[in-house]
C-alpha cells in the first residue's frame, strides 16, 4: 500500500509540474505576439537577433504613483532606458538636491568648479520639471553662487500643493546675505508648506503660513518682529526650532499658537528675553540656564534639554533647581561645558523622570575641578525613583581624579538606595578615576531590574558609525590625544578588574573595544 501510495503521489506531481510549463510557453508566446512585449525578439540589420523589453501598457498616472515611491536618483536612472519612465521622473514629486543625490560627492575639483556643475546639473533638473511638487530639498554646494539660478528653482518648486521646503546654504562665500524670495509664498502657493527649514540665508516673511507646522531656522537673518509676524499668522505650528538666528533680541510667541509643543532656542547670542505666551509647550531646547530666559509655563514642561558649551555647573542646578521649577519631567538631558561643585543631596525628588542624560566636557573652560565627585551622581538618581535610562557622557582630555589602584578595595556605597526602575545604562568616556568606578559598582549592586550595561572608553561627542569608535571620512579614527588613549586603556582594566565580576547573570554587559590600529600606546 505504501509503495502505491508512493507511486500515485509522484504522477500527480508529474502533471502538476506538466501542465505550470506548459501554461507558461503559452503565455510567453502569447506575449510575444504583443508589440514591445519583453521576450519579443527583432532581427536587426547585422542579422543578429535580440531581445527589446518595454515596460506593461499601464495609464500614466499609475506610472507617475509608481516613480513617485521610489528616490529621487533611482527615478533618474530609470528615466534613462525608458521614455515611459523619462515622462515620470520629470513629474517626481519628492526632489532632494545635493552632493550625494547628484553624484558629486566624489570629485576632487576646486570648490568653484565644483559648484558650477553643481548648478548646472540643478538647473537641469529644474528646466525639465513640469511641476507638482511635494517635498524639495536642496542642499547647496560649492563657492560658486547665483541668486537668479536659486530663485529660478524655488519658483518652479514652490506651487500650491507643496508640503516640504528645506534650503540649506553652504558655509562661507556671500550665501549668507542671500534673501529667501519671500514672493514665491504669496498667491497660494506657501498655504500647503507643513515643514520650512532654510539654513545660512536671510528671511523676511511678510505674511503668515496657514498650515505650517515646524520652523527651523540656522543662522538665518531675521529679526524678531518679522519672526512674531509669521508665528501670530501660522496657528498650526507646533515645532519652533532657533539656531544661531542672531538678530533676534525679543522672541515673542502669540498665545494663539495652541499647537505649539516644543520649543528649541540655542545660540542665538543678542536673544535678550523670550515672551513665550502659548500655553501647551512640554518639550524645551534651551542653552543655559532658565532663569536667564524663561520660556513660560513650566510645570507643564515634561521634555528638557540644556546644552550650554561656555556654561558651567549646569548639572549642580539641575539638581538642586529643577524639582521646584518643573517637577513633572520626564525626560532630561544636561550638557555642561564644566563641574566644580558635586551633586548635592537634597530630599525634593523628580517624581516623573524616566530617562536622565548628562553630558561633561572638559575642553571649554579648563576642565573639572579634580574635586568633583563622580559618585555624587548617585544622589542624582536616587532623586528620580522611576527612571529608567540613564547616560553619562564624559569627555576629558586629562583625568585629574583620583586613579583606583590594583589593591583597592574600600568602595564607597550608600545604604538605602534601590533603583528598582533602572533598565539601561550607558557611560561613555568611562575612565579609571576611582569616584567613577565606583558609581558603576554602586549602580550594579543597587539597580535590581537592570537589563543592560554599556561600557565605552573613548568618547568625543560624535556618532559612533562601528561599534568600535569613532571614524573620519578617511575610514580611520579620529584623532584623539595619547593620554586620552593612555586613560582608555586603563578604562578597560578597571572594567575586567572591578566592574565585569559586579554584572548580574539578568543584565548584559556591553564593552566597546578600542581600535586595534589607531588606538594603541605607543
Amino acid at each position: 500500500m505504501g509503495l502505491m501510495a508512493l507511486s500515485r503521489l509522484m504522477s500527480m506531481r508529474r502533471d502538476r509540474r506538466h501542465r505550470k510549463i506548459k501554461s507558461r510557453s503559452m503565455s510567453i508566446a502569447s506575449a510575444a505576439k504583443r508589440k514591445g512585449s519583453p521576450g519579443r525578439q527583432v532581427d536587426n540589420p547585422r542579422g543578429r537577433k535580440r531581445r527589446r523589453y518595454s515596460v506593461p501598457d499601464l495609464p500614466k498616472d499609475i506610472w507617475h504613483d509608481i516613480l513617485s515611491l521610489l528616490p529621487l536618483t533611482d527615478a533618474a536612472r530609470a528615466g534613462c532606458v525608458s521614455q515611459t519612465f523619462r515622462s515620470s521622473w520629470r513629474s517626481h514629486p519628492n526632489l532632494t538636491l545635493s552632493m550625494e543625490t547628484l553624484r558629486l560627492d566624489g570629485h576632487t575639483c576646486r570648490e568653484d568648479k565644483l559648484g558650477r556643475i553643481f548648478t548646472n546639473r540643478v538647473d537641469h533638473i529644474m528646466r525639465k520639471h513640469s511641476g507638482g511638487v511635494k517635498t524639495f530639498k536642496l542642499h547647496y554646494c560649492g563657492s560658486f553662487f547665483d541668486s537668479s539660478y536659486l530663485n529660478r528653482w524655488l519658483e518652479i518648486a514652490v506651487t500650491p500643493g507643496i508640503e516640504e521646503v528645506i534650503l540649506s546654504m553652504p558655509a562661507g562665500c556671500n550665501t549668507v546675505n542671500y534673501d529667501f524670495p519671500c514672493s514665491v509664498l504669496l498667491n497660494g502657493s506657501g498655504n500647503s508648506i507643513r515643514h520650512l527649514n532654510l539654513d545660512r540665508c536671510a528671511f523676511h516673511p511678510t505674511a503668515g503660513l496657514g498650515c505650517l507646522t515646524r520652523l527651523h531656522l540656522y543662522q538665518v537673518h531675521i529679526t524678531g518682529d518679522e519672526l512674531g509676524h509669521l508665528l501670530s499668522n501660522s496657528l498650526a505650528m507646533e515645532e519652533l526650532n532657533l539656531n544661531r538666528c542672531d538678530k533676534i533680541i525679543c522672541l515673542k510667541i502669540p498665545s494663539l499658537l495652541h499647537r505649539l509643543n516644543c520649543l528649541t532656542v540655542f545660540r542665538c547670542t543678542a536673544l535678550e528675553v523670550i515672551e513665550n505666551k502659548a500655553p501647551n509647550v512640554c518639550a524645551v531646547h534651551i542653552d543655559g540656564a532658565l532663569e536667564k530666559l524663561p520660556v513660560g509655563d513650566l510645570l507643564q514642561v515634561k521634555e528638557l534639554q540644556m546644552l550650554h558649551v561656555d556654561e558651567s555647573n549646569l548639572v549642580h542646578y539641575a539638581r538642586s533647581k529643577l524639582p521646584f521649577i518643573m517637577p513633572n519631567l520626564e525626560f532630561l538631558s544636561v550638557c555642561s561645558a564644566e563641574e566644580m561643585f558635586s551633586t548635592p543631596l537634597l530630599a525634593v525628588k523628580l517624581l516623573y523622570l524616566k530617562n536622565l542624560q548628562i553630558f561633561l566636557d572638559d575642553g571649554q573652560l579648563g576642565g573639572f575641578s579634580p574635586a568633583y565627585d563622580y559618585f555624587s551622581l548617585a544622589y542624582f538618581l536616587d532623586a528620580c525613583p522611576v527612571l529608567e535610562n540613564f547616560i553619562l557622557g564624559v569627555l576629558q582630555t586629562r583625568v585629574k581624579h583620583e586613579l583606583i589602584s590594583a589593591g583597592d578595595s574600600s568602595m564607597r556605597r550608600i545604604p538605602g538606595h534601590q533603583y528598582r526602575n533602572m533598565k539601561n545604562v550607558s557611560i561613555m568616556g568611562f575612565c579609571s578615576a576611582k569616584s567613577m568606578v565606583e558609581l558603576t559598582c554602586h549602580i550594579l549592586e543597587n539597580a535590581t531590574s537592570l537589563e543592560c550595561l554599556m561600557l565605552d572608553t573613548v568618547y568625543d561627542n560624535r556618532e559612533d558609525t562601528d561599534g568600535c569608535c569613532v571614524k573620519g571620512s578617511s575610514g580611520e579614527c579620529r584623532p584623539i590625544g595619547r593620554s586620552m588613549i593612555m586613560h582608555a586603556h586603563k578604562g578597560l582594566w578597571a572594567i575586567e578588574k572591578y566592574v565585569a565580576e559586579k554584572v548580574p547573570s539578568t543584565a548584559k554587559l556591553n564593552v566597546k573595544k578600542l581600535c586595534s590600529r589607531c588606538h594603541k600606546i605607543k
